[in-house]
């Protein structure tokens, strides 16, 4: 059974018609399938529009995440509740088309535990691409992950990956698609053209954005640290190839270079590194603080007794 995870978030009016068009895709593919709807805190009715569906369909369970998490931090808890053989999260906007649905599931049918579709091509506008790329090409360069060309954000994961997840890895400051990569299991790499969904507004501000590159950096790359590492042999070097000119030219009194001059230049350079490397050290110190103090990535609120019949345990 394919389990397919609805991030739903602000969608109280592109839920029903999401998951119509779903069902009848699937019904036509024979595709058994169950729709897990994780609300990610909507303010509008989207949570009771998904509760109403999950009354009136079998294979539709409703969850709702207590506060504004992200829609990471939503596939995630998905993962924390699917039933089927293999899972895919999709946003509710459409912009993964169905086709690529059913072919990544019918890659997984053929032994694959992994398969992630990627952006051949999109409708952004150019500024969005600019940075899009720029931030894959450093990922690729400076983190232990690869990603496909176009970057990548979503992907169809077998049991064996989803219990992987439930069990050993934490959903603070990571993402899922930072995690599948760094897993392995060969995956396959599936060329999509992936539209604007409905012109709508996108969910991920500026201050998300930037919050998501951090996390997804520094909880895949050691570059930082190696970079302080050169940066301290380097400036050693340096330092010693100062004091040897500086003594050899107030031997030879080739030039004059008065003492405090040096000191200064010396001290503020000194002071520059070590600013620098505390803050670069500062971020990770600050990630294994807040994963060490074993807050949940994620909370799920309980249903009503209307709805919890058809709740997992």
């Amino acid at each position: 059974m394919l389990s397919i995870i609805l991030l739903s978030y602000q969608s109280e009016k592109r839920i029903e018609k999401f998951f119509d068009v779903l069902n009848e895709r699937m019904l036509k593919e024979n595709i058994e399938f169950e729709c897990i709807i994780m609300d990610d805190s909507s303010t509008d009715a989207s949570h009771t529009v998904a509760l109403e569906l999950e009354t009136k369909y079998e294979n539709v369970r409703a969850f709702q995440l207590s506060r504004n998490f992200t829609s990471h931090y939503s596939i995630f808890a998905g993962f924390s509740k699917v039933r089927g053989n293999c899972a895919v999260a999709l946003p509710d906007d459409f912009q993964v088309p169905f086709d690529t649905v059913v072919e990544m599931y019918r890659i997984w049918e053929k032994g694959k535990k992994v398969v992630i579709p990627y952006r051949d091509d999109r409708d952004d506008p150019i500024i969005s691409k600019i940075f899009s790329n720029l931030y894959y090409s450093l990922m690729n360069k400076l983190s232990e992950v690869n990603f496909p060309k176009g970057g990548a954000d979503i992907f169809l994961a077998d049991r064996e990956i989803i219990d992987i997840f439930n069990k050993y890895i934490h959903p603070k400051n990571t993402s899922t698609i930072i995690e599948v990569l760094r897993l392995g299991f060969d995956p396959v790499y599936l060329p999509f053209n992936r539209p604007v969904g409905n012109n709508s507004k996108s969910r991920w501000t500026l201050r998300k954005k930037i919050r998501l590159a951090m996390d997804t950096f520094f909880s895949s790359s050691s570059f930082p640290i190696k970079f302080i590492s050169g940066l301290g042999i380097s400036s050693f070097v340096l330092t010693i190839l100062l004091i040897a000119y500086y003594i050899t030219a107030r031997i030879t009194g080739i030039i004059e270079i008065p003492g405090w001059t040096l000191l200064v230049i010396t001290f503020t350079f000194f002071s520059g590194l070590i600013l620098l490397s505390l803050g670069i050290i500062a971020e990770y110190v600050w990630r294994i603080f807040d994963e060490v103090k074993a807050r949940p990535g994620f909370i799920i609120k309980e249903k009503n007794s209307l709805h919890k019949n058809k709740q997992d345990e």
